[in-house]
């Protein structure tokens, strides 16, 4: 059975790429109905574009109020009929309204191993606070900043010699593998909630 997915992503895309090139290698069995977009200079569009999948930009500059923007945002989404939710550097947390909408299909990837580092710059928390292992965690989003059951992790050393950017560069590099497996699992119906554990079944 071939799922149907949607992207929300606000900058350059290169998670949303990773899926997008899963997708088209057959990896994924799934489509991409849709990138969804809070802002209209997202490198993410040009991605989209070229690999055919429509964009829906909802501008949050362009609303009076998070409230009203949220509205649109949700509606946006329903229209969709997606099986999974996909944020790929989506800069903006969800409010309760939405992520109530959408249980256990919405997933995050997030660049630190959680539950420690949650939020902007987990790359540099890291690294200020001197451990020795980084990486990425992908997981179900819920109604908590970076909180969701874990789905995926992969670990990477902290050198003496990093700084936030070479660490990034490399968590990114696990992190399109990562993010595309725990879209697999999900769309090939391997993924089951226990409590906050994820069991990924044979």
């Amino acid at each position: 059975m071939t799922r149907r997915i949607a992207v929300l992503a606000s900058g350059r895309g290169s998670n949303f790429q990773a899926i997008i090139d899963a997708i088209q290698a057959g990896t994924i069995p799934a489509r991409c109905v849709a990138l969804i977009t809070d802002n209209p200079e997202a490198y993410a569009i040009v991605r989209a574009e070229k690999a055919g999948i429509p964009v829906v930009i909802i501008d949050y500059a362009s609303f009076a109020s998070r409230e009203l923007y949220e509205r649109a945002l949700l509606s946006a989404m329903q229209q969709q009929e997606a099986d999974l939710f996909v944020l790929a550097g989506y800069m903006r947390i969800l409010g309760k309204g939405i992520v109530q909408a959408f249980p256990h299909k919405m997933v995050n990837i997030h660049p630190a191993l959680l539950p420690s580092f949650t939020g902007l710059h987990a790359q540099r928390q890291a690294i200020e606070y001197g451990v020795k292992l980084a990486g990425c965690t992908v997981h179900f989003v819920d109604e908590h900043l970076d909180c969701g059951p874990i789905i995926l992790q992969r670990c990477v050393p902290v050198l003496e010699t990093d700084d936030e950017d070479s660490l990034a560069e490399r968590i990114l590099y696990e992190e399109h593998i990562a993010f595309p497996e725990a879209v697999r699992l999900f769309c090939e119906g391997r993924l089951e909630i226990v409590g906050r554990k994820v069991r990924i079944r044979n």
